[in-house]
């Protein structure tokens, strides 16, 4: 038997999630036939066999996390033809109780199946059953319950059986053993009350209250609906860990501003024709990457990371500008790489090509990873302001908002002027209030008057 442990992905990744097996137990496979597809929190990456043979146990189900180095699958080496001893080495590992619990199988049921009675449950054990996954407390919940976890049915992807599970199937299991009993006729005896001569010590005459009727069956009982829940998977579950990771971790700060936009409106306006008949889509994102540059460069604070473990502030010489892009699966963040070096034209082109990218999941690893700045353009769907989250180990983002034309106070008349809302979000750890103050100044400025980067465009 030979082992594939997860390889080394690049990028600093040392964990993925297996999104989906593209082989099954007992089929042959050819050296770099695609094997599985995993996903990190940048993308998704399909992995080829590197080597020939029969799948002999896949040992990571579908949506399971694996890490570095684990064993994800074991091959029968010895079938397949003309295999190399080269690349059929592959180290072997002793098996954790880690491994063992990720090959567990559940038994997955929907919520609409019949339950049978306990007394048929308790006769349907198999040998060949695998160990239902569940956590110790809900063990011992389902043992004083008198419930084999075997027949519980999960509402997790994973198959893994909930505190919640238990307790809908012990309902279910009370509702299917009322109904298999057929419920009898009671003739129920209501005493009479005493009669005034029993009261009174006289012969009146007796009065009898009426006597109540009291139903034969009961009525029909329906199992109550219960919530529906989704499992956080996928890069959903990522966006999520990296988020509470910076939330926790980084004291956030933030900067309100608002900036007149209306000359930055009157300039794509100006360019849109020329940049179209160059076969380029010209928004707002490209432009604004191109005012944040001289800023980030000026401001070098903005344009850093954060090592946490060694507590130190890491400049960075080149301007790499990720883009908040959303996307059907969660918020990616594609990465304009050297933009500084860029003209306005190839920003917008390459811009196009990772927004695409982003939305059908098909970017690599360099084209999502080592941003140094953010720029999140809310306004896109409609959001006038709100606080972005810092994305690690970046010190600062920059959020846009929508564009809105406004009744401007200036030189004491009323104008009209186009607006755009500004969200500075920054780590306190490492950059003061004072600096925001600067960076926004100086990129409103920018922004008030774009006409001045034509003395400095690349």
């Amino acid at each position: 038997m030979q082992e594939f442990k997860l390889p080394d992905l690049g990028e600093g990744m040392h964990e993925a999630e297996i999104r989906r097996w593209l082989v099954k137990p007992g089929d042959l496979v050819k050296r770099d036939q695609p094997l599985v597809e995993v996903e990190t929190d940048k993308a998704v990456v399909e992995i080829p066999s590197p080597i020939a043979g029969r799948v002999a146990d896949i040992r990571v189900p579908e949506a399971t996390m694996a890490k570095q180095g684990q064993v994800l699958v074991t091959f029968d080496s010895s079938i397949g033809a003309g295999v190399s001893k080269t690349s059929n080495r592959v180290q072997a590992a002793s098996e954790t109780p880690a491994m063992e619990t990720l090959r567990a199988q559940s038994v997955v049921a929907t919520a609409t199946q019949v339950v049978d009675p306990p007394a048929t449950i308790s006769n349907t054990t198999s040998t060949a059953r695998h160990r239902a996954q569940a956590a110790p407390a809900v063990r011992k919940h389902a043992f004083e319950l008198g419930i084999d976890l075997e027949q519980v049915p999960s509402s997790q992807p994973s198959g893994r059986i909930t505190m919640e599970d238990v307790q809908n199937y012990a309902s279910r299991m009370k509702v299917a053993t009322l109904t298999t009993v057929a419920p009898a006729t009671t003739v129920v005896h209501t005493p009479q009350p005493p009669t005034t001569a029993q009261t009174n010590g006289a012969s009146a005459t007796t009065s009898t209250a009426p006597t109540a009727t009291l139903p034969t069956s009961m009525p029909p009982i329906t199992t109550p609906a219960t919530d529906e829940r989704q499992a956080l998977t996928g890069l959903r579950r990522r966006i999520a860990e990296r988020m509470e990771h910076a939330w926790r971790t980084i004291p956030h700060a933030v900067t309100f501003d608002e900036v007149d936009a209306t000359e930055l409106v009157a300039l794509r306006q100006a360019l849109k024709p020329t940049a179209e008949q160059r076969g380029v889509r010209l928004t707002y994102i490209p432009l604004l990457v191109k005012l944040l540059i001289p800023v980030l460069k000026e401001i070098s604070i903005f344009n850093a990371h954060f090592d946490e473990e060694r507590r130190e502030i890491v400049y960075k010489r080149s301007c790499h500008v990720g883009i908040a892009t959303d996307t059907p699966e969660g918020v990616l963040v594609p990465v304009l790489r050297n933009a500084d070096q860029l003209t306005l034209v190839q920003i917008a082109q390459q811009l196009e090509h990772l927004v695409e990218g982003a939305k059908s999941r098909t970017l690599t690893l360099p084209e999502l990873s080592g941003s140094s700045f953010t720029l999140n353009n809310i306004g896109s769907f409609g959001g006038g302001s709100g606080m972005p989250i810092i994305n690690a180990p970046e010190v600062a983002i920059l959020a846009v908002g929508r564009l809105q034309e406004k009744a401007i106070v200036r030189n004491g008349s009323v104008i009209v002027r186009t607006m755009m809302p500004l969200t500075l979000s920054f780590d306190h750890r490492v950059i003061d209030g004072a600096a925001t103050g600067k960076f926004l100044g100086r990129f409103k400025e920018l922004v008030e008057h774009p006409q001045r980067l034509m003395l400095d465009m690349v």
